[in-house]
């Protein structure tokens, strides 16, 4: 029988847990009513999105009303940040964001400069984290929005988002983040974080693809957001489309189960990821790309002298699953932006290996990659010397 190779990349997907995947089945069948519907079928499935609005609500300490569904963490992105820009142009084109953001903030925040806004990119340290003093000093009168990602994609890295968000409300400017990786894997508060709007995902926590969300504060201060989506007016006129009831309930139960075993899945794979990384640090020329503890626990970024990424992956696809990059962004032969970010050589930003460790991973599976990973180096080494 075919062997499928181990799976190691959950920064770029999860698999659906199957509880999830039970939980949903009945909306595609039984219960498959439109929400927007006033009649028994439709009133089921209302009631089904309601109670996934709560959970997801309550996971990260909003009301229900604050919570706007989406296809997806790319959309919510899209729709915070050119749903505040055309919302508070009056007020400010001044927007600020960090180098190391994922593109589905980054390629906005540049649409928005081809119609007159101004956007800082915010510096990051070798560590990835950034300057907490710059950012208040790159706070103007007319900047209208910072957002920060609250866990990177590529290297893990956990930015302050409490000491953000202070200094945002202080200087009354709304604050984002992208909490793409982050739901149900961080504590997540929107109060005590003074946050404004929240991107979230199912995906990347082992829920369907093609479902997000994205938190509006409602009071102090209200978030006005312009829509980007027009049609039948649903969520409040704020994004428009029939709601998508099986993956709304999926993506509820996913965040339920991860915020009710979050403790325990996280010492469980920060044993694993640990347990790689000792193994991988028996190469010479071994580096960790990101800050040693901030970072999500399944994250582990390396780079390895004198080795090409892309090759590694292809030495290893037997073997092991995982990325040289952000997934979403992989069909581009260039060095990772993040990478090169933190600072690192364009050679080492090419030779990096993103690891992304999940609650499904076996302590044979590690030791059975990162042997792999030592064997795959060494005879590349040894091809390299004799060639």
């Amino acid at each position: 029988m075919f062997q499928r190779p181990i799976y190691l990349d959950c920064h770029a997907t999860t698999p659906m847990d199957k509880r999830v995947l039970s939980a949903m089945l009945p909306y595609f069948t039984e219960y498959f009513g439109n929400p927007s519907s006033l009649h028994q079928y439709g009133w089921e499935a209302e009631t089904a999105v309601q109670q996934g609005r709560e959970i997801i609500a309550n996971a990260i300490n909003a009301t229900p009303e604050e919570i706007v569904f989406t296809s997806g963490a790319t959309e919510a992105n899209n729709l915070a940040i050119k749903g505040v820009a055309e919302a508070y142009f009056s007020q400010g084109k001044h927007i600020i964001t960090v180098a190391t953001e994922h593109r589905a903030v980054l390629d906005p925040c540049e649409y928005l400069q081809t119609l007159g806004f101004e956007i800082t990119y915010l510096p990051v340290n070798s560590e990835g984290l950034i300057d907490l003093e710059k950012l208040e000093t790159a706070i103007r009168p007319d900047t209208i929005l910072v957002s920060v990602m609250a866990a990177n994609n590529e290297i893990g890295v956990l930015q302050p988002l409490k000491e953000i968000g202070e200094i945002c409300h202080q200087h009354q400017v709304l604050f984002h983040t992208d909490a793409a990786q982050a739901i149900a894997k961080i504590p997540l508060d929107v109060q005590e974080m003074s946050l404004d709007l929240m991107s979230l995902t199912a995906h990347k926590v082992y829920g369907p693809k093609g479902i997000g969300a994205l938190y509006v504060r409602r009071r102090n201060p209200r978030v006005k957001l312009a829509p980007q989506l027009h049609g039948g007016g649903q969520e409040k006129n704020r994004r428009s489309g029939t709601l998508y009831t099986p993956q709304i309930v999926g993506f509820a139960k996913a965040v339920e189960i991860g915020i009710n075993n979050m403790a325990k899945e996280n010492q469980y794979i920060l044993q694993l990821r640990e347990k790689l990384w000792s193994i991988l640090q028996q190469l010479e020329g071994i580096s960790l790309n990101g800050h040693p503890t901030k970072r999500l626990s399944g994250n582990l970024n390396v780079s390895v002298e004198g080795i090409d990424g892309a090759a590694l992956l292809l030495g290893l696809k037997s073997i092991v699953a995982v990325s040289s990059g952000s997934a979403c962004s992989s069909t581009k032969i260039a060095p990772s932006h993040v990478l090169t970010a933190l600072g690192r050589a364009e050679k080492l930003a090419y030779a990096s290996l993103r690891f992304g460790i999940g609650r499904f991973n076996t302590v044979a599976e590690i030791e059975t990659v990162g042997q792999a990973v030592l064997s795959t180096v060494k005879s590349f080494r040894q091809k390299a010397v004799l060639g």
